[in-house]
């Protein structure tokens, strides 16, 4: 990986961060946006026998393996995040039904195939182009598309303006970015898919869309 939005996820998204990750999922399973999620996913469209192509590849490949999903893809742009993956998914017996790809998913996306159901689940405010991000991957979804995003508010964006003057300190080059909900909700539209379901969290939103 040579970008600089690759850069600066392995940075921020380093080995140590994604080992307290993992052990917290172990423990107490999803956080409460991605559970939402996951449950919004299910109550839409059903999963069983199903393709997953999850950017960002995290806990819903677990999850929905456990409703009977058939096969999955998992594209990350963290090597620590993407070791945690396997390690999870050979932990649960899914490792031969999922192929990981590590990568800048607009970089690669020409050789990404489609799938029922698309998730990006809290990884638009980890890209500056949004529009090309979710342009390109809402074209990918048969049937579910499904994200999580921070709401638009000003905690959240004096949340981002603190976290990025620590970064510029340290050097690192991780930025997290606060798109305005409407344009994602249009780039979305655009692709031929209609909002099933919304909830507005403290921090984050969750939408699950159905073409």
């Amino acid at each position: 990986m040579t970008c600089c939005k690759c850069q600066g996820v392995e940075t921020w998204f380093n080995q140590k961060f994604v080992e307290r990750e993992l052990k917290k999922y172990r423990k107490k399973g999803p956080g409460k946006p991605t559970r939402i999620l996951l449950e919004a996913i299910q109550a839409t469209a059903g999963v069983k026998g199903s393709s997953l192509l999850d950017i960002g590849s995290g806990a819903i490949q677990s999850e929905l393996f456990k409703s009977g999903l058939s096969h999955a893809t998992g594209v990350e742009g963290s090597s620590a995040y993407l070791a945690a993956a396997k390690k999870e998914a050979e932990r649960s017996g899914y490792l031969d039904e999922i192929n990981f790809i590590q990568g800048d998913f607009v970089e690669m996306e020409k050789e990404i195939p489609a799938a029922d159901i698309v998730t990006l689940d809290k990884v638009i405010c980890c890209y500056p182009d949004m529009q090309t991000l979710v342009g390109l991957s809402s074209e990918r979804a048969g049937k579910i598309y499904g994200v999580i995003y921070p709401v638009d508010t000003w905690w959240t964006k004096l949340g981002a303006r603190i976290q990025h003057f620590i970064f510029k300190m340290r050097d690192n080059p991780f930025r997290f970015y606060i798109h305005p909900p409407q344009t994602i909700d249009a780039f979305i539209r655009k692709s031929g898919l209609n909002r099933r379901f919304y909830r507005k969290l403290i921090l984050w939103q969750v939408a699950v869309y159905q073409r």
